[in-house]
């Protein structure tokens, strides 16, 4: 195990999830309907806990967790606001955005988990774990937007 690595790695999980975090809680301003405040509010604190763990563990190894948000994260957040404000509280347009942002947490953890020889045993099961919540969000998501189309 590589520490510098793993930090590396875990920072940018926690970066992902600053993201999703910030994300999802412009979704639920944007959204109008209470069934998606309350899963974006669900989304939220699975991203908390998450980000919580992470920051456990860079600290444990030494380093100095990240705080900010990702420039693709940001990006996605100043597309949301320009696409809310041309299409109003469109909720497909909401669903659409949030599917986007979830891909890109998935593609973050699977790109972690390629890593696995800069991890321990013991991060490397943390982020198992905090994939599968991930990818069953996303799922939900991806579900929603199905049952839109």
């Amino acid at each position: 195990m590589n520490t510098d690595k793993a930090i590396d790695t875990l920072n940018s999980l926690i970066q992902i999830n600053n993201d999703r975090i910030t994300g999802y809680e412009t979704a639920s301003k944007e959204a109008d309907e209470t069934d998606l405040k309350t899963l974006f509010s669900h989304f939220t604190e699975t991203s908390l806990k998450c980000k919580s763990e992470l920051v456990a563990e860079v600290k444990r190894l030494g380093g100095t967790p990240t705080e900010g948000t990702t420039t693709s994260g940001k990006l996605f957040r100043v597309w949301m606001d320009i696409k809310s404000a041309m299409t109003g509280s469109d909720r497909k347009a909401i669903i659409n955005s949030c599917e986007y942002g979830e891909e890109a947490a998935l593609e973050t953890y699977d790109d972690a988990l390629s890593h696995d020889e800069d991890l321990s045993a013991e991060q490397l099961m943390m982020i198992k774990q905090q994939h599968a919540v991930i990818k069953a969000n996303y799922q939900k998501i991806k579900d929603l937007s199905d049952h839109m189309a």
